[in-house]
Order: structure tokens, then sequence, then C-alpha cells
């Protein structure tokens, strides 16, 4: 039977409950266990593929098509875990389940209440994860704060669990902040007391205290908040803010902590080790050999998480080529007040990322052209894609106003456009195309020589494609489309063969990076960034 994880937060949120789930996961990994990760979230919405990047940070996307929280991103950069739609359990998702029950009658006229039907609803969404997967430890994140109204549902539903499964078979893990004073030079624990507190009057007991904190616990604080929040002194872990992300399983490990989670579980596993993570990732971070400035031109800068799949990526292929990586972010709409010159002329290479809606998209085709006419390796990513193919049609194959009919339903020129069926589609939750699809990539194009393969497998979230309609004129004006859908002849991959780096792809290849194998698109790309003179 699996063993389980549930990783709570407290005092304030962005803890990086996900981060330090995803490290226990590494760890654990690397001792030769199986693992899966799940991020239980307290909004009501179905999914948040229809939540605004501004609010909610980017939308992950698994290999079956789901959208999901931007955790299971780093669930998937750590381990080996394979996710799916099934480990992002949000309470909309609860409830719509429950609901359809109650109106089948499944329920047989019973009240329908909290508990027992939502809370036994969210433990079997739980425990179907472990059967399905057959993992021997299952990571569970309750998103949120210890005391929101929105989380208890899920809290309870792990008391339940916690009870149910027994010792050895189930630990609390609990994230907290202990924070640093300036002016009073010390660190207070009282906020990590009463988050324990409040987790006790739930009816959860932690077993484990992770105290995030600018600097490493004292042993008198370790000894007090053991004390007041009744664990034992080894339980209490400190994780202390680090530099690289990569360096909390590292730091976890050097901590004791897979120890105490192995002692606790009662797990029998190999002593296990990270020296191969040291090697190849935490060493070329601390000590690159070389520098390189990229442009990320996008829509969602003000926000981190918008595209925190896309920044990680590109530090894994800075990673894989032993360099230091300087992001440069670009709100495309700065570009439309004041030239692309002023933002690009420094930078050593220019990647556009997708997005929706009108906004910024002159930016971003200024951009574009500004990297295919002075040479600076590009990267285009969805709707970098689309705007890259808008570029080369308005300005090298003289379809003047050529647009996509997401921001001009009557262009004269219509190069990216719905397909049939999507013309039809009225609900906007997951209505995209979305998940992996197949890819044929043609030999002897750039795409070829940087994936080494003929037949891929991408990662998809979009509605709009290429207008096939317009592709034998534009490959006479050297548009290369390198990469295309078999089953249904869609445009996958763009380059242009007499540039340094120029290549465009409709899929999102950030989503299978991993820091000790970047995809092979970002480290082609920080190669030949790297590349310019």
């Amino acid at each position: 039977m699996a063993k389980y994880i549930f990783v709570t937060g407290g005092v304030v949120s962005s803890l990086g409950k996900g981060i330090a789930s995803a490290s226990i996961g590494k760890i654990l990994e690397s001792k030769g266990l199986k693992v899966t990760l799940i991020k239980c979230d307290p909004y009501i919405n179905v999914d948040p593929g229809t939540m605004n990047p501004f609010q909610h940070g980017e939308v992950y996307v698994t290999d079956d098509g789901a959208e999901t929280d931007l955790d299971l991103g780093h669930y998937e950069r750590f381990t080996n875990a394979k996710l799916t739609k099934d480990n992002n359990i949000t309470t909309g998702k609860i409830y719509y389940s429950v609901i359809a029950k109650e109106r089948k009658g499944d329920y047989l006229g019973k009240t329908v209440q909290i508990i027992p039907h939502i809370t036994n609803e969210i433990k079997n969404s739980i425990k179907k994860v472990a059967l399905s997967q057959k993992v021997d430890v299952v990571i569970v994140e309750i998103g949120g704060t210890v005391g929101d109204i929105e989380s208890l549902p899920f809290l309870e539903a792990i008391r339940q669990l916690k009870l149910e499964l027994g010792k050895d078979y189930a630990i609390n893990i609990h994230v907290t902040l202990v924070p640093f004073i300036k002016t009073a030079g010390e660190i207070k624990t009282k906020p990590t007391q009463h988050s324990v507190g409040t987790l006790r009057e739930i009816g959860i007991i932690p077993d484990i205290i992770l105290c995030r904190t600018e600097k490493a616990l004292s042993k008198e604080a370790r000894d007090k908040i053991a004390l007041f929040c009744n664990v034992d002194k080894e339980a209490v872990v400190s994780a202390v803010d680090v530099k690289s992300i990569y360096e909390v399983p590292f730091n976890f490990k050097q901590d004791g902590l897979d120890k105490l989670v192995e002692r606790l579980l009662n797990l029998k596993c190999e002593e296990g080790s990270l020296a191969c993570w040291q090697e190849e990732v935490l060493k070329p971070i601390k000590h690159p050999q070389k520098e390189v400035e990229i442009a990320v031109v996008g829509k969602y800068i003000t926000l981190q998480d918008a595209y925190k799949s896309i920044y990680e990526a590109l530090s894994h292929g800075a990673i894989a080529n032993k360099a230091k990586l300087i992001i440069k972010k670009v709100d495309s709409e700065d570009i439309e007040k004041n030239g692309v010159e002023k933002y690009l002329s420094k930078v050593k290479g220019v990647l556009v990322p997708g997005g929706f809606g009108l906004r910024g998209i002159e930016g971003k085709i200024a951009a574009i052209r500004f990297a295919r006419e002075n040479k600076i390796p590009f990267f285009g990513i969805c709707l970098g894609m689309q705007v890259a193919v808008v570029e080369y049609a308005r300005n090298l194959c003289g379809f003047k106003n050529a647009n996509s009919t997401e921001f001009n339903k009557s262009t004269k020129y219509p190069v990216i456009s719905l397909l049939e069926e999507q013309k039809a589609v009225q609900a906007k939750g997951a209505t995209m195309r979305l998940g992996a699809y197949d890819c044929k990539l043609k030999k002897n194009t750039a795409a070829h020589k940087v994936y080494k393969k003929e037949k891929i497998s991408e990662r998809h979230r979009h509605r709009y494609e290429f207008n096939n309609k317009y592709k034998e004129i534009m490959e006479k004006k050297d548009l290369v489309f390198s990469g295309i859908n078999p089953q249904r002849n869609l445009v996958e991959v763009i380059e242009l063969k007499n540039h340094p780096w120029f290549i465009a792809c409709q899929f999102h290849p950030e989503f299978k990076s991993k820091p000790d194998c970047a995809h092979p698109l970002f480290k082609g790309f920080i190669s030949a960034a790297l590349s310019q003179k």
C-alpha cells in the first residue's frame, strides 16, 4: 500500500510548498522509490484554464491534456513522475463530481453535505491516484494557508485519511515562515507557533515542521519551536532562502530530512545519493564558464509566475551549456511605445512566448522582425510562432496587414486562423488543442538537427493554427515548415535557412524540460546565443 506525505502551509502564502514537495519527491526517488505528487487547490474553478495569468500565473499542461496548477511543473521538473489530470484536484472538480452524482440519484435521497460527501470525494480522488499510478509514496500538497475557510474541506479530508491509514503510512509536513526582524536583529518563532496551533485545532498534528527563513535557525530557535509545537527537536527543519531552487533537495538531504521521513514512514529503501544532481545541475549554476543575456518579450511580464516554465527551461538550457543566464524581461507594449532598439540591441537572443488577446501583439511582431533582420537567435513558442508567421507574411511575402483572425476577424490575409471545429466552440474551459500530439520533423532542418530524431511528441495549448492555404507561397519565400503533425497536416515548427538560429514552434517545449535534462530546443537556443559575437 502506498504511503502518504501531506504538505500544508501556514503564516503566509507563496512559501514554496510546491518546491518543498518536489524536492522531497526528488530525494525519495534517489532512494529507489517511485513517487507521485498531487496538488489540491481550494478555488472553485474546475481548473485554471480560464483564469487570468496575472492572477493565477501560468497554466501547466500534462500529456493527457489537463490544464493544471503551475506547481505540477515543479513536480515534473524535479522528479520522474508522469502526472495526469488526476494529479490536480480543485474544489471545483470535487463539487462538480458530487453534484453530478446527486443529480443521478447516487446518494439515494440523502442530504448531501460537506462531511462526509465532499470529504469522501476528496479522499477517493487522492487514493485513486495512488492506485492507478502504482507508487510507493504519494506527496499531497494542500494549496492555500491553514486558517483559510476554503481549504477546510481538504484539511478535514487529510485528517481523516491520516487517521484511517494509521502510523507508518501517513505524515504531515507543515511549512511555515520564521521571519527575521532586521530592526530587532532576531528570528521570531511566534507566527509558527500560532500556525501550528491553528493546525492542531483542526485535528492535524504535524510530524515535521519545515521553517522558511532568511537565516539558518539557531539551536535555541529550533528547541523553542519543538517545545511549543510539540514535535521532536530533529523534526524542526530549516529551509533557508537559496539563490537557486535546485539547491533545495541537496539542502534538505544535508539537514537529514530524508532520514526523518524514512523513519516516520518506516520506509525500506536505498541510501540514495544526489551526487549526479550536484555535478550536473548545481555545479554549472555555481561555477558557470560564460554568461548570456536573453530577452523574453511577453505581455504578462510583470508577474513572475506567468512564464514560470519558460524561465525555468531557459535556465536548464544555460545549465546544459555551463553558462550563467541573465533574463531581460521586456513588455511588448513598451516596445510599441518606445521602439525596439532600446530593449533588444544588446541581447544575445530573443524569445517570444505564448499568450492570448490583441494587447502587445504589434510589439511582439516588431521584436521578431528586429531579431530576424539583425541575425539575433530567435525562439518563438505558441503565439510566438503565430506572430512570427504574421511578421514574415507582412514583410517578406507582401501580404500587407496580414494577421491572425484572433486579432482581426476580417483580415484580408488570415495566415493564422481557427480550425473549423473550433469555430463552433462556445465554452472556454478545456476546449483548446490540449496535451501531447505527434510531430514529424523534416530531415536536414535545424529542428531535426536539434532533436536528432524524426518523430517527436510535444504538449499543446492553443486554438489557432497556421492556415495551410498560405503554405506554398511562404515556402517559395524561403520560410521552412520543418515540423508537421502527421495526423492532421498541421504546422508545428517553422524556421529560416539563412539565420544563426530562427525556430518557432506551435507547441510548448518548456513543459518537458528538466534541470538535469534540458529540452533540446532550449539547449540549442542558448548555445546559439552564446555563439553570438
